[in-house]
Formats: C-alpha cells, structure tokens, sequence
C-alpha cells in the first residue's frame, strides 16, 4: 500500500467529500456506583498465562481511576503484583480469599 493510501488511526483511508473532518463522539465517563451497589466477579485464570494462575475481579462499573485505586489497595493487601487492563484487576498468584476477605470488608457485593 503506498504512502498516499495508507489508513490512519481512526479507520479512514480515502474520502471524497473536500469538507470532511472526523469528529470523535465524546466517551461519556460512567459514575462509579457505591460499593454496596457492585456486584465483583472472582476468578482464578491460568489461560494465555504460561500456566501462572491469577486472581481476576472482573464486574466494576465507575470510572478508570476508581478501578486503578480499587486494584492498588487489592495488590497491596495482598502484597502481590498485579495490573488494571481492560476492566478487569489482575493479582498475581491465587488469592482468592483475600481478595474476597478485603472486598467484603470494604462493603463491595462479591460472588
């Protein structure tokens, strides 16, 4: 594919309309519930893992920042690693019962 046909980031190639300009529809941010209001999944996943398992807490409605919080007080409880990616909180290791242990005591629903 040449220079001059090359897709952008967006999707867009080629538009024949002189007055065109992509506007992005704004995201709108989601509040974040109260904790007794979510309903948190607990997992144990070893897929696409090497074989390590880990703890997932999928289920939280709010905002980013609030889950990034919300797994930084999980990895420290725990004293585990851990990431926030794509919804889900990630702990490293099977820490289900101190995941659970921590998320009741917050007030969060857990199932």
């Amino acid at each position: 594919m040449s220079k001059k046909n090359k897709a952008d980031s967006r999707g867009f190639v080629f538009s024949t309309d002189p007055n065109f300009s992509y506007q992005p529809e704004p995201q709108e941010q989601v509040e974040t519930l109260a904790p007794k209001q979510q309903r948190l999944r607990i997992l144990l996943d070893t897929k696409q893992r090497a074989g390590k398992a880990v703890t997932l807490i999928t289920g939280f409605v709010g905002k980013t920042e609030d889950l990034e919080t919300l797994g930084k007080q999980l990895r420290n409880f725990c004293g585990t690693g851990g990431s926030v990616k794509e919804g889900e909180v990630i702990v490293q290791g099977d820490q289900r019962a101190k995941v659970k242990q921590y998320l009741q005591k917050q007030g969060y629903g857990v199932y």
